[in-house]
């Protein structure tokens, strides 16, 4: 009988990738100066022996097993190993504090969490008497404790050194077969802006058809490619987009060493694709630009002339399908002359990124595309595992989010919701039935993000609960400002604020270097940073940046006062996420008096 998505379960269709690509290279990471490679069946070897001890230490169908980690192969074979006993796999973000930490492992009732250094062990030992569950603790590292928890180690567990026998093999593969479309194979934490988070449930099901409409719907997906991995895998769409649909397709996973050496990484591992969320490409954006910043006149000009081409260019030639002969030369010869040389950076066989998590600002979308670094931006939520819609190569709309996936349909409410219904849809919110009735209407998916369907491309234009409505009765978007906000040079980081308020103010976090740049251009005198932000030359400057970015928006959009804050939001200072979305609440909480004294005061409210 013909699989709907394939295969059934995530188990199955790993077993079957091994099967047909065995000698396939599997997943890649860096050990001291090079790059270490591991095949499918050498992974698949490594995954039944984690099972193996897994089962020994009495972990069954459904249990909760949690991750706390930082990416690397140990992630992959035990979240694998997980399921193929029929288990739960809970992944916990590495930069959670422990009281949130606590609360998963609470909520889940997790029977062992794994974790990969001893900064995750002391977070661990630091709840060890209100996490009754866990009763296991296994450490991808090897480091010395003398705190009275006991700690087992990856290899410990997986008894590395024993090889498995053919009675061992033949009963932990049945365990693949018991597995079934309708389990939990995974329940994912949502990061959320506000409160504790919730218990998303995915079934295989749900995640067998994103892997196999996804997979469909990307288009350029071969067994060839190489995947770098640097976002987290305990986020849904790296989890997904970055983890199983490459298995699913007998590609490599290389794990970045960390974000600080992506780019390095890039051109040591020569990747063909990668996943990514839209932070990256604005400093990606921001870098090339200040380097065009100190080019010689000439060269500058030739630059940005190329790019206003490459923007009109990649309009014609894949959203209109209508360029000419004489347009395709000119374009080549941009290319040859700029666009190729910063397509090097890339290394030589790079298709592309895809893109999700936030919105992507369309100018920095339009100047990838332009310099010939295709992002095909997508959509989705934890709840939808999380793909539902994305650009392909075959329909690009830059400044949407694409069209819908098979399977899958979208319909806007009264109210501009955004609801959405399909295979990949959550089974619902663990251990909380009320939250998850709320979450639907009907069989209809609640985004909870504002958007609109325009010849069968999907907008986003906002989050519904972020929407700021003045006392005037206007309806804004912050992220759109914010977005415009973080494109000027001078501006690193942005929040807008104006919530049941006459007009909007912003908090702007300055791009220290080009800060710095200023003021000894200038021959500014100051003590320390906080000192160089109240100076008058400084505001004088910021204030021209903001004129410069109102005149392009309404007027009700317009920011009418700031201040400049000098320390970055942070995940670890509680401003974003781990997909670094805004926690506004937080944000606001931390800053509030700062924000009051711009409503309150014509004066400085640094």
């Amino acid at each position: 009988m013909e699989k709907r998505y394939g295969y059934d379960t995530v188990v199955e269709m790993f077993k079957g990738t091994v099967e047909k690509y065995p000698d396939h290279l599997a997943f890649g990471y860096k050990k001291g100066d090079s790059f270490i490679h591991i095949p499918y069946k050498r992974y698949y070897e490594l995954v039944l022996m984690m099972a193996r001890g897994l089962k020994k230490i009495g972990v069954k169908k459904g249990d909760r097993v949690a991750i706390l980690s930082e990416n690397r192969p140990g992630w992959i074979i035990t979240d694998m190993a997980i399921q193929i006993c029929g288990a739960i796999t809970v992944p916990i973000y590495p930069t959670n504090t422990p009281e949130t930490i606590e609360y998963i492992l609470n909520n889940s009732e997790s029977k062992a969490v794994f974790i990969s250094n001893k900064v995750q062990f002391d977070k661990i030992y630091s709840i060890r008497d209100k996490i009754p569950s866990v009763e296991y603790v296994f450490s991808f590292d090897r480091f010395m404790s003398d705190k009275a928890l006991p700690v087992f180690t990856f290899l410990q567990i997986s008894e590395i050194s024993i090889p498995l026998n053919d009675e061992e093999k033949r009963s932990i593969e049945s365990g693949i077969s018991e597995v079934k479309p309708e389990d939990v194979a995974t329940i994912i934490y949502t990061s959320g802006t506000t409160g504790f988070p919730k218990g998303v449930m995915l079934t295989h099901r749900n995640l067998m058809s994103e892997i196999f409409l996804g997979t469909k719907k990307i288009e350029i997906m071969t067994d060839k490619e190489v995947f770098l991995s640097f976002l987290p895998l305990s986020h849904v769409l790296e989890r997904s987009v970055g983890y199983y649909i490459p298995v699913y397709n007998g590609c490599e996973i290389v794990f970045a060493e960390n974000i600080d050496k992506v780019a390095q990484n890039i051109l040591e591992v020569n990747p063909t694709m990668m996943i990514s969320v839209p932070r990256l490409f604005e400093k990606i954006y921001s870098r090339i630009y200040e380097n065009v910043h100190s080019m010689p006149s000439f060269k500058k000009s030739l630059f940005h002339k190329a790019i206003e081409f490459g923007r009109w260019y990649v309009h014609k030639k894949y959203e209109e399908k209508n360029v000419d002969t004489l347009s395709e030369l000119k374009y080549k010869f941009y290319d040859k002359l700029i666009f190729s040389k910063i397509r090097e950076r890339f290394g030589n066989r790079f298709k592309g990124f895809v893109s999700g998590g936030a919105p992507l600002d369309k100018n920095i979308n339009e100047f990838f595309w332009a310099i010939g670094i295709p992002v095909y931006e997508g959509y989705g939520l934890t709840e939808t595992s999380p793909g539902i819609c994305i650009n392909c190569p075959s329909h690009v709309r830059i400044g949407s989010v694409g069209t819908p996936f098979e399977e899958t349909e979208f319909k806007i409410a009264e109210d501009g919701e955004i609801l959405v219904r399909g295979p990949m849809v959550m089974k619902g919110y663990y251990k909380n039935e009320e939250t998850t009735k709320e979450a639907f209407e009907g069989d209809w998916f609640k985004t909870g993000d504002i958007g609109e369907i325009r010849d069968g491309y999907i907008y986003i234009v906002d989050r519904k609960k972020e929407l700021i409505v003045t006392s005037g009765g206007k309806n804004i978007s912050p992220q759109h400002i914010e977005n415009e906000l973080k494109l000027d040079k001078y501006i690193s980081q942005a929040y807008v604020h104006g919530d049941r308020k006459p007009y909007l103010v912003a908090l702007l976090v300055p791009n220290m270097e080009r800060l710095l740049e200023f003021a000894k251009e200038k021959g500014i005198d100051y003590l320390d940073i906080s000192d160089l932000a109240k100076n008058p030359e400084v505001i004088k400057l910021y204030n021209e940046r903001i004129a410069a970015i109102n005149s392009k928006l309404a007027k009700y959009e317009t920011i009418k006062k700031f201040a400049i804050i000098t320390v970055e939001f942070t995940i670890e200072g509680g401003e974003i996420t781990p997909t670094l979305k805004l926690r506004r609440k937080n944000i606001y909480n931390k800053y509030k008096d700062i924000i009051e004294c711009l409503y309150e005061n014509n004066g400085n409210c640094q």
